[in-house]
């Protein structure tokens, strides 16, 4: 039995309880959270105790935790983490910071602890699948990838001038499936940027509308596209164009209801936002680093993974400042 300690019991923090519950070989032995009525309550639902970080790091029963509290704590929890020699599952980013990421990380390997980022897309069943066929040579070599990945409508501006950005908060999620489905680093990247929906996300720094271009050293390329205001829905979906065919992947509606009558032909809306149509990813990936931890086998994004990511979101807010292609050399140290 893996006993866990959740550090953040916020929304994410509750979609993670809840699939700790659900798995038959990890345990919630704590919930630590600055608001300590959400702390107990989460406590309380799931058979846990509210405890401190001093706690939580001083106890050898606890086998692992589970970060999924607000960005700027990430780092110094995965670093107390591998000091303890605890397992770490965590959110991204590991910081905003490149510089604390890379020293952060240099820790991590230091102490030989299991880091895992939460890039929670590569366990959907959809773009499991897709990347399943994919690798299978089913359809040739990819030469052509479209992401589409768009929001119902834009966070608070609370929350956008604390999470770093477009690039580092939304699309961040993006690049990472762009690597994992290329198969091979990107070697630049030019972005296009604007923001479109609320006057407040302009007046907080920030875009949210974007394309953003990625180039391989072999030819192949790839094409982000962003929003934060999809009035239909939660956007989401991915084209691979190979030598050998395609592979698509489209929206999860709401359910698979049409009707069809004089009008014509309607189906439902896409489900309404990440908790829902990413709920089995969620699932999925605490099952793997679980399994990770019980077999040893590490199959799930690593710290290095969250890195490389970041320095994609870096490269994309200097290109739209500069206007112009960035290199990527996302195979250094």
């Amino acid at each position: 039995m893996v006993n866990l300690a959740l550090f953040g019991a916020g929304r994410i923090g509750q979609i993670h309880a809840a699939n700790v519950a659900l798995n038959a070989d990890c345990n919630l032995l704590y919930v630590v959270d600055v608001n300590a009525e959400v702390a107990q309550q989460t406590a309380d639902k799931y058979a846990a105790k509210v405890a401190t970080l001093d706690t939580v790091f001083a106890d050898e029963a606890v086998d692992a935790v589970l970060i999924c509290s607000i960005t700027e704590t990430h780092a110094d929890l995965i670093e107390r983490a591998a000091l303890a020699g605890k397992a770490i599952f965590c959110e991204k980013p590991v910081d905003l910071s490149i510089d604390r990421v890379n020293a952060c990380l240099a820790l991590v390997k230091e102490h030989q602890v299991p880091l895992m980022m939460a890039f929670n897309r590569r366990f959907d069943p959809n773009f499991a699948h897709l990347k399943n066929v994919l690798d299978s040579g089913q359809v040739g070599d990819i030469e052509m990838l479209t992401i589409s990945s768009r929001d119902p409508s834009a966070p608070p501006a609370s929350y956008i001038k604390s999470s770093g950005g477009l690039f580092r908060d939304m699309t961040i999620h993006d690049f990472d499936v762009a690597r994992w489905l290329l198969g091979e680093e990107p070697i630049s990247l030019y972005a296009s940027a604007s923001a479109l929906t609320e006057d407040y996300v302009k007046e907080c720094g920030d875009v949210d509308t974007a394309i953003i271009t990625l180039t391989c050293k072999s030819g192949k390329m790839a094409v982000i596209t962003n929003s934060r205001r999809a009035t239909y829905g939660y956007d989401q979906r991915v084209e691979v164009h190979a030598s050998g065919g395609m592979l698509s992947i489209n929206n999860v509606p709401e359910s698979t209801l049409s009707i069809a009558n004089q009008q014509g032909v309607s189906s439902q809306k896409p489900m309404a936002f990440f908790l829902e149509r990413y709920a089995a990813a969620y699932r999925h990936e605490l099952d793997a680093f679980i399994q990770g931890i019980v077999s040893g086998e590490v199959n799930y994004p690593s710290g290095d993974d969250g890195r490389k990511a970041l320095l994609m979101a870096d490269a994309a807010v200097k290109s739209l400042q500069t206007g112009e292609v960035q290199p990527l050399n996302l195979t250094a140290e």
